[in-house]
């Protein structure tokens, strides 16, 4: 029998990887992945040369800024679901022409509106390639124990393309002009496309019925509307403005009807039966709760080590690059840790090992403690990628073959949705815990006191301006402010992340797979016929 389940096994992945050997379709999986990785962070230090070249307003810089992830995270299923209707190879290879082109017009942007143009096409292109690349990897490594360890390095990837796009940036900027970060992508993709193009599988789901062409656009605009409010929170824009309630208001409405929709068709554009599996709706819920936790804490941390340590932004990104390392190691170490213990205990371990990351780092105060934060980020980026790799596993191993690109695109916008709701929701906490120390301060004007509760920024600015012993204490103030603000944004974030590893509980115990034997036991077979995971 265990011959038997085996040679089945060999065959599934000579099938998949016919035409290519599937660890070099992995490479070129993760080539994309790395150039829509790094473009995602690149442009956030050359801001001022745009700033100072291009004289965009303030509005126009966010827009320069937020307009790639937020197109990006609206199409996400869009791309994802016609993927698996007219190939996903199509569509890849499509979002790299895309890339590619976009790049060039972002590179030599003449005015501020091109260079956002640009940045929307751009976010267009890594709508089609991130879900194409998971679904491809999903196809091509039909073995489970084998697709693990292909998403461990997929994910390691990820979390280097998170880190580079920084360092990348600043390199560039110090001998080329700020259009470069984009140019570099034009290289690399006219290499991706027909190396793709002969090396990567075509493969498509089911194609029963039409596609649903107006659920994909419902889906689009909703997620684009409850993207946009959402970020605008986490820009302290007040709730009750019009351009922040009218888009959550109508993205949400949009999203109540198509899930209505889908729930009717015969041939829906997203099977929502896979939310019944409590494997997949458990890793979704897991994916943004994650997310929701830290995301927002990273970005506040960034403010402490510069505002509070006083560290260069490139002292700022040492001091982080361990939590990338412990990531990456995490990423690598996933297939085999996935194997020995299992979805559930996996998953629960990352977050309970993150949430006492974050306890750890409730220890950093007004002075520097290298040693603790080294500690703290290493736990962090270890915990957190745990984490994630379980999850994205566990979600798209129990996802059928046939929507693996519904399934990915499901996964990517949990992954957008949560952290744009952690920054709107931790940044809220801290903004409820930090406002009240400047505000204290006797003797500084009504004005200069409402502007320095917004920030620990703005505090230090005014601060310079009143000068004296007012314009010390309240320098004072807010730094101790901020920190009393940054310990209970990590406690509330250790009880999410706690909460998180309760939800776990209900995923797999076992990592179940077919043709393996031994530890990880084959599965049932499912209600109705699929690839098995």
């Amino acid at each position: 029998m265990s011959g038997t389940t085996t040679a089945a096994s060999a065959l599934r992945r000579r099938a998949a990887g016919a035409g290519a050997n599937r660890w070099v379709v992995l490479v070129v999986l993760c080539v994309s992945l790395l150039l829509v990785a790094v473009d995602a962070t690149v442009l956030h230090v050359a801001v001022p040369a745009v700033t100072e070249d291009l004289r965009p307003g303030g509005i126009a810089l966010l827009w320069i800024v937020d307009v790639y992830p937020l197109v990006c995270a609206s199409l996400l299923i869009l791309f994802g679901t016609l993927g698996d209707r007219v190939g996903r190879r199509r569509i890849l290879l499509l979002g790299y022409a895309l890339f590619g082109v976009a790049s060039g017009v972002a590179a030599f942007a003449p005015s501020v509106q091109v260079l956002i143009l640009a940045r929307a096409l751009l976010g267009v292109g890594g709508a089609m390639i991130m879900p194409a690349t998971l679904s491809i990897l999903r196809q091509v490594f039909p073995d489970r124990r084998e697709r693990a360890l292909a998403i461990g390095v997929w994910s390691a990837v990820a979390a280097v393309g998170a880190a580079v796009g920084p360092l990348l940036g600043g390199f560039l900027l110090e001998h080329f002009w700020w259009g470069s970060v984009f140019l570099v992508n034009i290289p690399l993709m006219l290499v991706s496309l027909p190396v793709g193009r002969i090396l990567l599988p075509e493969s498509t789901g089911g194609r029963d019925g039409p596609w649903d062409v107006v659920g994909a656009l419902m889906a689009a605009a909703g997620l684009f509307g409850v993207v946009l409010g959402v970020k605008r929170l986490g820009g302290r824009e007040p709730v009750a403005d019009v351009f922040t309630l009218a888009p959550l208001v109508v993205g949400a409405v949009l999203l109540f009807l198509f899930v209505r929709r889908q729930r009717r068709r015969p041939y829906p554009l997203v099977d929502l039966r896979m939310f019944a599996r409590p494997a997949f709706s458990t890793a979704v819920a897991c994916i943004v709760l994650a997310m929701l936790a830290l995301v927002g804490l990273e970005l506040i941390a960034a403010q402490y080590l510069q505002l509070v340590l006083g560290l260069s932004p490139l002292g700022t990104g040492l001091r982080l690059l361990p939590l990338t390392v412990a990531a990456m190691a995490a990423g690598l170490a996933g297939a085999r840790m996935l194997r020995r213990f299992g979805p559930r205990r996996m998953v629960c371990f990352g977050f309970c090992l993150t949430a006492a990351a974050v306890l750890a780092l409730t220890g950093m105060g007004g002075r520097d403690d290298a040693g603790l934060l080294l500690l703290g980020f290493v736990l962090l980026g270890f915990g957190l990628e745990t984490t994630l790799f379980g999850a994205y596993e566990s979600m798209l191993s129990e996802a059928p073959a046939e929507q693996a690109g519904g399934a990915a695109a499901i996964g990517e916008t949990s992954y957008q949705l949560g952290a744009g709701i952690g920054i709107a929701l931790l940044g809220s906490v801290m903004n409820a815990a930090y406002a009240p120390g400047p505000a204290s301060v006797p003797g500084v004007p009504e004005a200069a006191r409402a502007s320095a509760g917004h920030s620990l920024g703005e505090a230090y600015e005014v601060a310079a301006q009143l000068g004296g012993g007012v314009g010390g204490a309240l320098r004072r103030a807010a730094r101790d402010s901020f920190v009393h603000g940054l310990h209970v944004t990590l406690l509330v974030s250790a009880g999410l992340l706690l909460l998180g590893a309760v939800m776990a509980l209900r995923l797999p115990r076992v990592m179940q797979c077919e043709g393996g034997g031994g530890e990880v036991p084959a599965p049932r077979e499912p209600e109705r016929s699929r690839v098995s995971a």
